[in-house]
C-alpha cells in the first residue's frame, strides 16, 4: 500500500512538472520538480520523479492539451533551428533540447552546442552580420571534463537560440544528463531529415 501511495506521488509530482515545463517552456527539470513539490505541498523531495518520468508525463500532456498545435510549432522551431545551424554551419554546430527530442512547446528555447576552438571569431562572425547578442557563461561536465562554456544567445526567426561553445576536441565524447543517460544531440543533416516528414507532400 505504501509503494502504491509512492508510486502515485511520484506520478503527481511528474505530471505537475511537465505541466510546468510545457507552460513555461523551460528545460531546467530540476526547477521543475522543485516547483512541482511546491504546489503539491510535498514536505519531502526524496520521492521526486527522474527526468524519464516527467519526459512521458511531458509527452502525454503535449497529446492531450497540445494535439492539434504541436506539429506546426515542432516544425517551426525546427526550421529555426536549421537555419540558426545554417549560419553557424564553421563552428560544428548540433542540436539538442526539446526542440530534437519532440518535446518542445510555444515558448521553448533552440538550443545549439558549437564545437570550437575560437570563440572570438563567432563574436565577430556574428557582429559582422549586425546580429545583436547576448554573452553568458553554464559550467558543464562532459566525459572525465569539467568545463567552464561560454553561451551566446540571439533570436533567430523570432526565437530565442541559446548556443553553448565547447572544445572542439570534446564533439566525440558523449555528454551525459544527471541521470546518466547519453544527451541527444543532432547534426544539421539529421535535422533536415527530421524535418522531411512533416513536410506537405506535392
Amino acid at each position: 500500500m505504501a509503494s502504491a501511495k509512492r508510486n502515485h506521488h511520484r506520478e503527481h509530482l511528474a505530471y505537475l512538472a511537465a505541466r510546468i515545463m510545457a507552460e513555461d517552456g523551460t528545460e531546467d527539470y530540476s526547477a521543475a520538480k522543485r516547483k512541482a513539490a511546491r504546489q503539491a505541498g510535498a514536505p519531502s523531495t526524496q520521492q521526486l520523479p527522474d527526468n524519464r518520468e516527467i519526459d512521458a508525463a511531458l509527452r502525454s500532456w503535449q497529446a492531450l492539451y497540445q494535439r492539434d498545435t504541436r506539429e506546426p510549432v515542432l516544425r517551426e522551431l525546427r526550421e529555426a533551428a536549421l537555419a540558426a545551424m545554417r549560419l553557424l554551419e564553421p563552428f560544428n554546430p548540433w542540436l539538442t533540447g526539446s526542440v530534437l527530442s519532440g518535446t518542445a512547446g510555444p515558448h521553448s528555447d533552440i538550443n545549439l552546442q558549437l564545437f570550437t576552438d575560437d570563440g572570438k571569431a563567432l563574436e565577430l562572425f556574428l557582429l559582422n552580420r549586425g546580429w545583436n547578442y547576448q554573452m553568458g557563461d553554464r559550467k558543464m561536465r562532459i566525459g572525465n571534463r569539467a568545463v567552464d562554456a561560454s553561451v551566446i544567445s540571439f533570436v533567430m526567426q523570432g526565437i530565442s537560440v541559446n548556443a553553448t561553445l565547447l572544445p572542439l576536441d570534446l564533439q566525440r565524447i558523449t555528454q551525459k544528463t544527471g541521470d546518466g543517460r547519453a544527451v541527444e544531440r543532432a547534426s544539421m543533416i539529421q535535422v533536415e531529415t527530421l524535418l522531411a516528414p512533416l513536410s506537405t507532400p506535392t
